[in-house]
């Protein structure tokens, strides 16, 4: 290797004239300037100052576009090798703010408006209804409590999650077997297993479970007559779907553990249950973690199966906000109201999820990794 280091991954500085910067910024500058101008053009029609003759999403969409790519070249134009190693983020950064800004910024504009489908009048802002609307919804804040019953079940699934990775992580008969097996679920969409459990199996009159809690003494068997019932049932029918996710996870883990920590555990005289939790569950810890924030995600996204099952039945006891929020647009065709929900239980995702990474990290770092 010479003395002058790696010359392959340095980037010398381009001779950047005065007339390509007057360039570079003509690009940058007249590409916004453009876009503003689309957008200019959007308001005033939308305010009713002049219409326009195609819908009005393709003029800020072709705005953006054109201000993008004259950025892209800008940054090449302006700062000549280090601008084309910004191009390897700026795109994807460009793509984020176009899918997830200007539509939460859009929505924002929805949220604090009277919007419903059915009316004639159109969009018209309400300023703070909305909120005072969600404020005194009984329906909405049990569907909220209903998701602190649903994401608490995360516990007693990863709790049967990881037995089933311990037994199919030992030297088991017919352990590929079982492996596909437990998968199964997880190969089945939401859908299909609410038809396939809910409206089948659980049927109240011909339910091949139905007959056997009958046999059993239920004289009569509904598994969705009752609130606290129902609920139980939409967690294990969810719970069934998604067990076998965690697993798998829990799985990959365990059997990422060198073999010469367990036997030194052995040898060090620890027996089964010592082992597991002063080894193997530790270890473990990093991916249940991992696991668990992924179940919680999807659970916090559960619908499929309170929709095609339940509908929120009875009486909204099965709710989760997202099927809520799921009828508040389909049923009443309330777009405004439904769309403030909704960034109303985004806050509370983030919020939540934030505390739980900060516990998380506060619980593990002393105890595991100092």
């Amino acid at each position: 290797m010479s003395s002058d280091g790696d010359l392959l991954h340095v980037v010398t500085l381009d001779n950047i004239t005065a007339s390509r910067v007057r360039f570079g910024n003509l690009l940058k500058w007249g590409g916004l300037a453009f876009m503003i101008a689309c957008f200019a053009v959007l308001g005033l029609s939308e305010a009713g100052a002049f219409p326009l003759e195609f819908e009005t999403w393709r003029l800020g969409l072709f705005g953006y576009l054109v201000w993008a790519t004259c950025l892209c070249m800008a940054q090449v134009v302006l700062r000549g090798e280090q601008g084309k190693r910004t191009l390897f983020i700026l795109p994807g950064v460009l793509f984020v703010v176009a899918m997830v800004v200007f539509p939460l910024l859009f929505s924002l504009g929805i949220a604090f408006s009277d919007w419903n489908l059915a009316s004639p009048d159109g969009r018209q802002f309400n300023g703070l209804d909305n909120v005072r609307q969600m404020w005194g919804d009984p329906f909405y804040w049990n569907a909220l409590k209903n998701m602190v019953y649903y994401t608490l079940a995360i516990i007693v699934e990863y709790a049967i999650a990881f037995g089933l990775a311990l037994i199919l992580a030992s030297e088991i008969r017919a352990r590929k077997f079982f492996r596909v097996a437990f998968l199964m679920p997880l190969m089945l969409s939401p859908v299909a297993v609410s038809w396939m459990i809910g409206k089948s199996m659980l049927e109240v009159r011909f339910g091949p479970l139905a007959r056997l809690a009958r046999s059993l003494g239920w004289d009569s068997p509904s598994f969705f007559g009752s609130p606290e019932i129902a609920r139980l049932t939409i967690m294990i029918m969810d719970a069934w779907t998604f067990i076998p996710f965690m697993m798998i996870m829990i799985l990959a883990g365990l059997q990422a553990i060198p073999k010469e920590v367990q036997e030194a555990a052995k040898v060090d005289g620890a027996g089964p249950w010592r082992n597991f939790w002063e080894v193997t569950f530790p270890l473990m810890l990093p991916v249940s973690i991992t696991a668990i924030l992924i179940r919680i995600i999807f659970k916090l996204k559960l619908a499929d199966i309170i929709i095609n099952v339940t509908s929120g039945g009875p009486g909204g006891a099965t709710d989760s906000v997202t099927s809520f929020i799921f009828r508040e647009y389909r049923d009443r065709s309330n777009v405004g109201y439904g769309t403030l929900l909704a960034i109303v239980y985004l806050i509370l995702i983030v919020v939540a999820i934030t505390i739980f990474m900060k516990l998380v990290d506060r619980w593990m770092n002393p105890r595991y990794l100092k």
